[in-house]
């Protein structure tokens, strides 16, 4: 008989969520004691996966002779990609599954916590969650996943990857099993790793979708410009691992190609910027969701403190400029106002306050763990020195 996961008691907590608490591949992992039962276990997993995958290719590389020679000149250690994506990127994208679990379980509560969440839209909130929950827990999301990382790795030519794939030949014709481990073992685990975020960024960008459909709470004058939300800048973060585990196997196939091929830094630089740029678009749709209700929110706000500060100065240039008498007129001595901010301030708050909801923070976050393999990769070809300052120059 089934019986059903227990899953973190922060998780199960009213108003919170995780993207990776009780997804069907922790379950699995569960019911194999690769992960305890109320937690991720993300260290144990992260280095049975890079043993699984790269042991059995250096053993039999060096059984074979091609570990650091070989007949052909590309050995398996000259072949950076092979070992990157084994001890590197398929370990970084399991424990970056901690870090989204626990941006999320402290950043989803702060809606509530905040009072941007209304009380007449407390029950469709509470429903949100729940709905983005039952769409994490279901199996055939992550069965369709897999069989597009099986069934690529089945319909990839060989012939695309025969570079790649150099030091893995056998009598010109064939791979041995190296070869083998790496391109119907590794190659798969590290694509459905990678389908994985795509699935966990989906269901990201769908849970602020319909968030910005609520209608929530905003604070047009918040001095964070965008009315209360500078929190979210912390999301993209939570994705700094998988940014740096993608960059890192790009920039080790092109080391690859400069040390051992004669490849041009130059030529290269539509590829970076097409990952870099198509990158931070792909972590920052999630929060542009919320941009038609920010943008809406600063139009009306600006419409009513117009009004506000109008109505204001009317009053104060009838009193102390006409030096007509004005009764009931509350406004001109309003605590609300005067000792916090005075209307026309509050205005000029309106007025800065931004349309989307990140700032320099969130895009650095995306950047940095970009830019770092590929800075290492172009101080193979330009000095350290020279490459840092023409960064700083960009930057500032």
């Amino acid at each position: 008989m089934n019986h059903p996961h227990p899953k973190t008691p922060a998780d199960e907590a009213e108003g919170s969520f995780s993207p990776v608490e009780n997804e069907p591949p922790l379950r699995w992992h569960r019911l194999l004691h690769l992960a305890p039962p109320n937690g991720l276990g993300v260290g144990r997993r992260a280095v049975f996966y890079a043993l699984i995958a790269w042991l059995p290719i250096v053993v039999w590389a060096a059984a074979a002779g091609r570990l650091s020679t070989d007949a052909s000149g590309e050995p398996l250690l000259q072949h950076y990609g092979v070992h990157v994506r084994c001890l590197i990127a398929i370990p970084l994208l399991i424990l970056a599954e901690a870090q989204l679990h626990a941006t999320f379980l402290r950043l989803v509560p702060q809606f509530r916590d905040g009072g941007f969440i209304a009380p007449a839209a407390n029950a469709d909130f509470d429903e949100l969650i729940a709905t983005v929950r039952r769409l994490r827990d279901a199996t055939l999301p992550w069965i369709f996943l897999f069989g597009v990382a099986l069934a690529w790795t089945i319909g990839d030519s060989s012939e695309r990857h025969a570079d790649a794939m150099a030091w893995a030949l056998e009598n010109g014709d064939g791979y041995g099993f190296g070869g083998l481990w790496y391109a119907y073992v590794v190659r798969p685990v590290f694509l459905a790793l990678l389908l994985g975020w795509l699935w966990r960024l989906a269901l990201t960008g769908y849970f602020f979708f319909r968030l910005g459909k609520l209608g929530l709470s905003l604070v047009p004058t918040h001095p964070d410009r965008v009315g209360g939300l500078a929190f979210l800048d912390a999301l993209p973060g939570a994705y700094s691992m998988v940014s740096f585990a993608l960059s890192a196997v790009f920039a080790s196939q092109w080391a690859h190609q400069i040390l051992h091929h004669g490849a041009a830094l130059q030529s290269l630089r539509l590829p970076i910027v097409a990952l870099v740029l198509g990158w931070t678009c792909v972590l920052l749709l999630p929060l542009l969701a919320l941009a038609p209700m920010l943008g809406a929110t600063k139009r009306r706000a600006l419409a009513a403190y117009s009004t506000l500060v109008a109505h204001q100065d009317r009053l104060v240039h009838r009193r102390w400029i006409l030096r007509e008498p004005i009764e009931a007129a509350p406004l001109p001595d309003a605590s609300e106002i005067g000792p916090v901010a005075n209307a026309h301030g509050m205005y000029d708050a309106v007025k800065v306050m931004r349309p989307i909801p990140f700032g320099k923070r969130a895009i650095m976050a995306i950047l940095i763990p970009l830019a770092l393999p590929l800075l290492v990769m172009a101080g193979l070809q330009v000095p350290l020195k020279e490459l840092l300052g023409k960064l700083v120059k960009v930057l500032i």
